[in-house]
């Protein structure tokens, strides 16, 4: 099998990785890659979202399957592209991806069809609305761009300060883009967050492992929100009678809805819940694999990754082939100093070569470049230590004790992935 995998940040990485290990697989493209990649499979510098240019990549190299990363390109209609081409590729249509790509859609899809998430106060496309819609909420409120904001687009406001500067920075000063011109004001729920994963062939589907990410960029859940600062994967996450309620109350109804609607959906369907004490909420919808969360999924995976995706673009997926390995996973995010804010790149990277050897650690790069004989940082979040274990204290012993051997200027991380499991309370709660 020939394979083409559009991204370039760490999740990519990871898939690369393991697509690497099938048998099945003899040559890997990656476009754009990045500077870690590159020794796994030939990068090729293209946009990723750039619709055209991906398909021209793919005209010229002909690949027999192609793995999409992002969110971008899905949004932008990759996939209508390549199946009108009948080009086999794992990821939703346009129309499917809007689950992610705007969370008004995916809110009224969710109230809809009656799957449990947080109450909407409603959806704004002025500030002066927006404003005046503050004085008739309860605090804290969560206020969410509509579109497309690299993990930034979400703000837990306490009070009516913040929330007003959130909204006249997203859509005064348009500082996020046009995914900020729209908001969503909702509730704030109290609980546990868990990030659900399943594949789907559009008929058939099969969980992912479960996973939690820790969004905020400081210890203890502070700081602004980031695209992920780490990540882990553990069964006791998910005990079998909270996992039987996910899936009958939100990710079957979820596949039905869709049906129901006339969208079908092919592809990673990631579920971003809260865990409440009114059991599992929807928080938000990606029409991808989680970042860092793949990291953490694919240490786990003891399957040919690459023959289950090409079943799903085949439309033959079988749930029966995915094995996982016993015990937990961890991945911590290295960061850029001042991430998730301005950060300066074209720091060297040192430290990798002491790590080559560590059992049970893999290094998937995110935002790294080579520049002559060395790898320096070129993004904000650079480097994903990721480890598995009998245990998860196993697992994120090994993460750390490899994160410290690294060194770059400004290099900053959480120290304390994997260790924030008690309930997180908010007001009300």
């Amino acid at each position: 099998m020939k394979i083409l995998v559009i991204g370039g940040g760490g999740r990519e990485h990871a898939l690369v990785w393991k697509l690497k290990q099938s048998a099945r697989v003899g040559k890997i493209w990656c476009a754009p890659g990045n500077g870690g990649i590159t020794e796994d499979a030939e990068c090729i510098r293209v946009d990723a979202g750039d619709v055209a240019a991906i398909v021209a990549l793919a005209e010229r190299v002909g690949p027999d399957l192609t793995v999409v990363g992002p969110e971008l390109p899905l949004v932008n209609g990759i996939a209508d592209a390549f199946l009108k081409r009948n080009w086999a590729i794992v990821g939703p249509s346009r129309q499917a991806a809007q689950l992610e790509g705007s969370k008004i859609f995916s809110k009224k899809f969710l109230l809809r069809h009656n799957i449990p998430t947080a109450k909407m106060y409603g959806a704004y496309d002025t500030p002066q609305d927006a404003y005046a819609a503050l004085n008739a909420v309860d605090w804290p409120l969560v206020i969410k761009a509509d579109g497309l904001c690299a993990g930034k687009g979400v703000i837990l406001a306490p009070d009516a300060e913040p929330a007003r500067h959130f909204l006249q920075s997203v859509m005064e000063k348009n500082e996020l883009g046009p995914g900020g011109h729209r908001v969503l004001l909702e509730e704030t729920l109290g609980g546990d967050e868990l990030s659900f994963i399943i594949l789907t062939d559009g008929e058939r589907y099969a969980p992912m492992v479960p996973t939690r990410d820790h969004k905020r960029v400081l210890e203890g859940n502070r700081g602004p929100n980031t695209g992920g600062m780490g990540a882990y994967s553990s069964d006791e996450l998910l005990p079998a009678d909270l996992r039987d309620a996910v899936i009958s109350t939100i990710v079957e109804p979820t596949l039905k809805g869709l049906a129901s609607d006339g969208i079908p959906y092919q592809g990673f369907l990631y579920f971003g819940l809260m865990l409440t004490n009114d059991g599992p909420k929807v928080l938000e919808f990606n029409c991808r694999l989680g970042d860092p969360e793949a990291q953490a999924i694919v240490a786990r995976m003891d399957f040919d990754l690459a023959e289950v995706l090409e079943d799903v673009a085949a439309k033959r997926l079988d749930p029966k082939r995915f094995d996982w390995k016993p015990g937990a996973s961890a991945c911590v995010v290295l960061a850029s100093g001042g991430y998730p804010g301005k950060f300066a790149t074209g720091m060297r990277i040192d430290g990798l070569t002491a790590i080559r050897d560590d059992t049970g650690v893999e290094i998937f790069q995110a935002g790294t470049r080579r520049q002559h004989d060395s790898l320096v940082t070129s993004g904000g979040r650079v480097l994903g230590v990721t480890a598995a274990g009998a245990s998860l204290e196993t697992a994120l012993t090994l993460a750390y004790q490899a994160s410290e051997k690294i060194h770059f200027d400004g290099m900053h991380y959480r120290k304390d992935i994997g260790r924030s499991v008690g309930r997180i309370k908010v007001a009300g709660d």
